[in-house]
């Protein structure tokens, strides 16, 4: 199955464009869960989680809901990681698994974290200090995208995360690859001009709203990953004012219904104001 979904939920300036104006943050992921069959928690990144907090999200959405974490940025941006770390990580968001709702975790590295073997290294000490787990490993440098890394990601068993972003020189291309049961895109957005400037605000980078004919160059590599995984995830970030909800909305349009994974609510069309 296809499981189509958004890079985080809880945006004020989501408010007037995908949830109502006047809605609490509180009943955000309610809304969102009766649209959605997947989110991408973001938050994770920035702070370890809190169990409590990953419980309550558990609890309040659907027994088939999904949740993909994206892995605390002292995991991934930091040469040296203590193993407390890893620790703590996985114990917040146990409560996902013992729901039943812990679709992968995402573990994003920066551009810096280019392909050498202290960098291959570090994925397997990733790996041996989460084991068993379905991980993801999306990177941003392109300098990794060789046969070396991709039989590397099949022998520790992580899936490839392909993206789309702006075609610019060192970032990752727009590559196809399955390297485990689980295929992964995620949608970045493609506003060239934002992307390296720090003298923007970090939204500027993800405003941009795909067209349909770009969303359809994606359809092949989306079916023939379909075809070779368990499950794919297509999780949209161009997040400024649910641009990234209204791509969603549109992708699943645009596949085979049989194959993409749906809930039981509203039209997703009819919930962006």
């Amino acid at each position: 199955m296809i499981f189509i979904g958004t890079a985080g939920f809880s945006y004020a300036d989501w408010k007037g464009h995908f949830y109502p104006q006047a809605i609490q943050a509180g009943e955000m992921l309610g809304f969102y869960a009766a649209r959605f069959p997947v989110v991408e928690i973001n938050s994770t990144w920035h702070a370890l989680p809190r169990p409590e907090n990953i419980l309550s999200m558990a609890r309040r959405t659907p027994v088939d809901f999904q949740f993909i974490v994206k892995a605390f940025k002292g995991l991934t941006h930091e040469s040296e990681v203590a193993d407390e770390t890893f620790t703590r990580f996985l114990e917040a968001i146990r409560p996902l698994e013992g729901h039943g709702k812990m679709g992968c975790i995402l573990a994003q590295f920066p551009w810096a974290f280019k392909g050498n073997a202290a960098n291959r290294d570090f994925l397997r000490r990733f790996r041996d200090r989460m084991p068993g787990k379905d991980i993801v490993v999306e990177f941003r440098n392109e300098g990794w995208i060789e046969e070396e890394t991709i039989r590397l990601l099949e022998e520790l068993e992580f899936g490839f995360c392909c993206v789309d972003e702006p075609r610019l020189k060192g970032l990752v291309g727009p590559h196809v690859i399955r390297t485990s049961p689980i295929g992964y895109i995620r949608f970045h957005g493609r506003n060239y001009e934002t992307w390296w400037d720090r003298s923007r605000k970090s939204w500027e980078r993800y405003d941009y709203l795909y067209s349909e004919e770009e969303l359809r160059e994606w359809v092949p590599g989306i079916l023939s990953l379909q075809a070779e995984t368990e499950r794919t995830y297509l999780i949209f970030n161009n997040h400024y004012r649910s641009k990234s909800a209204r791509n969603a909305a549109m992708m699943m349009n645009m596949l085979p219904p049989e194959m993409v994974a749906t809930v039981e609510g509203p039209p997703v069309e009819e919930s962006l104001f």
